[in-house]
């Protein structure tokens, strides 16, 4: 059998909460950074201050399904659809053409920027 095909899962798609623009990665980098008014747990777990954090590109590229990271301006329809009003998340792409969130705001948070609990937690759906 192969990966994700017991769960009819494609693809896990990670949603940040920001804009993927100059502006947006600025805005959120200083209310993350500097005004400590932003937050995002799932980029807390991927990112450091200023780059993808080398563990998690490691752990990210053993998934058994792919596994790609977007902006809030960045979401197709259909993970727009399914992830709107859950940010930040994560959204199981299927092979009958469903999405559902699989990691809302509250589990990733509790991950505390932990790369391989997210990595765990992604294969348990895979």
């Amino acid at each position: 059998m192969a990966p994700g095909e017991a769960s009819g899962i494609t693809a896990l798609v990670g949603v940040y909460d920001a804009d993927g623009t100059l502006s947006g990665e600025l805005r959120y980098w200083i209310g993350a950074h500097v005004t400590g008014k932003a937050h995002c747990a799932l980029c807390e777990i991927t990112h450091g201050t200023f780059r993808e954090k080398a563990r998690w590109r490691e752990l990210a590229e053993r998934l058994p399904v792919p596994f790609e990271a977007v902006h809030l301006d960045e979401r197709s329809p259909q993970v727009l659809a399914a992830s709107d009003g859950h940010e930040p998340c994560v959204v199981a792409l299927r092979a009958d053409g469903t999405a559902e969130v699989v990691l809302g705001a509250g589990e990733l948070e509790a991950m505390d920027g932990d790369p391989k609990a997210l990595a765990a937690a992604l294969r348990a759906f895979a």
